[in-house]
């Protein structure tokens, strides 16, 4: 029960700050998020991650969206762990590292729904080709022994 009202006092905040970034008051959307995601609610780290990554109503951060996504990935959140893995593979907010992209778009693709591992698996190949057999292979490894927080 008490899980019941903590999801649904969750809700509220959750829904205000994607109407605010709906709106392109991302400032406010941030205010709204931060605390949830600072308590370790992973689609306020997403989504936190999100609007540093993409915003055009506040200052657009790499390392702070990395920093969120890593948060809501680690958590099992398929679209942190994309998008995670994607600034792996462009060196953006996080260091390049194909392995770590690898690593993180796969766990992607075995979480996403059918309409969406399509593009994780591509993006996960475009990488691999920039890989030896070798980092491949640690890549795999890193992401078979992967296990949600």
């Amino acid at each position: 029960m008490l899980a019941a009202i903590a999801g649904i006092a969750s809700a509220g905040p959750l829904e205000d700050a994607a109407s605010a970034h709906e709106r392109g008051d991302d400032a406010t959307a941030v205010q709204l998020l931060r605390p949830l995601a600072e308590e370790d609610n992973a689609l306020a780290q997403f989504r936190l991650g999100y609007i540093y990554d993409t915003s055009s109503g506040i200052s657009q951060d790499d390392a702070e969206a990395a920093k969120w996504y890593r948060r809501a990935a680690d958590q099992g959140v398929a679209g942190a762990q994309y998008n995670l893995g994607a600034m792996y593979a462009d060196g953006h907010g996080v260091p390049l590292d194909h392995v770590e992209a690898y690593k993180w778009l796969s766990i992607a693709a075995s979480r996403f729904p059918a309409g969406y591992r399509d593009d994780a698996v591509k993006m996960r190949d475009l990488v691999a080709a920039k890989m030896t057999l070798a980092q491949i292979a640690e890549a795999q490894k890193l992401a078979r022994e992967w296990k949600p927080n």
